[in-house]
């Protein structure tokens, strides 16, 4: 499947995890990942929005969304982790709901950082 077709498919994952970001739209997150910014992470029932970010001291495979059956996530961050050790970063991160935490804590993430918003 091509990556236009695979965005459309997962567009109601992608859209669901942005209701909570609200830092993107959509077409936001297809011309990233058709320019190279954003890396899509299909799987048939679910998907992963990863984003590798290079600063000055350390190099970072964020996952910036995600969605979907909670097993086929859980793969996909697994090889996103992989994929972010083979091309140098440091470390995963992801910024998300309180939920992602329980879950993944038992894949061997801790807590560095809180975001915290105020409104305004």
């Amino acid at each position: 499947m091509s990556l236009a077709q695979e965005l459309i498919r997962c567009r109601p994952w992608i859209e669901a995890a942005l209701d909570y970001s609200r830092t993107h739209d959509f077409g936001n997150i297809v011309q990233g990942c058709f320019s190279g910014e954003f890396q899509l992470w299909p799987a048939p029932n679910a998907c992963l929005v990863t984003q590798i970010s290079v600063f000055p001291q350390r190099k970072l495979m964020h996952l910036f969304l995600a969605g979907g059956d909670m097993d086929e996530v859980l793969q996909l961050v697994d090889a996103a982790t992989e994929m972010g050790r083979a091309e140098g970063c440091d470390a995963v991160t992801m910024t998300g709901r309180m939920g992602w935490q329980r879950v993944l804590n038992k894949r061997g993430f801790t807590s560095s950082f809180v975001t915290m918003e105020r409104k305004l």
